[in-house]
């Protein structure tokens, strides 16, 4: 039986990986968290990736919020960069593949076309700098990689979707960004498509996105149709938002990934947003 270590495993991803091979008797996965592996500790991840000998290694721990990265910047680091160099080490010294999970953060943000995985790179914060700073450690260091960049991703836990269900409670109307472009993301897709991957020998870098795109005003609008919600969403500008809602970290206005080398190299197709995100709102994590 092989075994996968999963990093994150309480994260939205890490619980849909768990979903994905759930009655897999051919997988055995080795679930960690940060209170069963320090990824930021060389040592403890050397000494788990010995013991463990896996098949594979899939990253889904990270330092997501956005706005604390920017004066948390050394555990940012720690966490987007440094743990994935530790498993980058540990995996090349033990022949597992590893998968990678980053971002749309580590563009710019200010594109007119969605961005293909050969496009160049200009993070805009300290978030998306330290994931691009893991990416290239993990190309540095591992020998078989998958780094898969995703963006609007939500499952269980906490995510836009479950804030805007909450706040459609209690309130007629709601103020949603309008000038931010990107593609909703479901966990579950996601994690179908690492799993597709990791088998293969399709190594490098991968956009893994629900397909289509939109505003979060409209997303917003959809989820409450779809959840038979009467909340009413103004659609604002960013500089409206932040007036009200000061945020440290800029946001990228366009952050659309085109997922080009699925497309190019695999089989495996993505499902159009609006898809996803009713599929989710049917499910039993809302």
């Amino acid at each position: 039986m092989k075994k996968i270590i999963v990093t994150g495993c309480n994260g939205q991803l890490g619980v849909a990986i768990n979903r994905q091979y759930a009655g897999n008797t051919d997988i055995e996965l080795v679930n960690t968290d940060v209170a069963q592996l320090d990824i930021t500790d060389i040592d403890k991840v050397l000494e788990l990736v010995r013991e463990v000998r896996p098949y594979a290694i899939i990253n889904c721990a990270a330092h997501t919020n956005v706005n604390a990265c920017e004066t948390d910047v050394d555990n940012a680091y720690r966490i987007n960069a440094i743990g994935p160099r530790n498993l980058a080490v540990a995996a090349s010294e033990a022949g597992a593949r590893l998968v990678q999970v980053s971002t749309d953060y580590v563009f710019s943000g200010k594109a007119d076309r969605p961005y293909l995985e050969f496009d160049r790179t200009d993070p805009q914060g300290v978030y998306g700098a330290s994931k691009l700073a893991g990416e290239n450690f993990v190309r540095d260091f591992a020998q078989n990689y998958f780094i898969v960049r995703t963006a609007w991703l939500y499952g269980e836990g906490k995510n836009f979707v479950r804030t805007m269900l909450r706040l459609s409670e209690t309130h007629d109307k709601v103020r949603v960004v309008m000038d931010q472009i990107g593609s909703p993301t479901s966990a579950d897709e996601l994690a179908k498509a690492i799993v597709h991957l990791l088998p293969t020998d399709n190594y490098g870098i991968f956009h893994g996105t629900c397909e289509g795109y939109c505003s979060w005003a409209d997303f917003t609008k959809e989820i409450f149709r779809l959840a038979g919600k009467s909340t009413v969403v103004e659609a604002i500008s960013t500089a409206e938002y932040e007036k009200d809602n000061p945020a440290s970290a800029p946001r990228p206005a366009y952050s659309v990934l085109e997922n080009y080398m699925f497309r190019l190299t695999t089989d495996y197709h993505f499902a159009d947003w609006h898809d996803a995100i009713a599929e989710y709102i049917r499910g039993s994590q809302v």
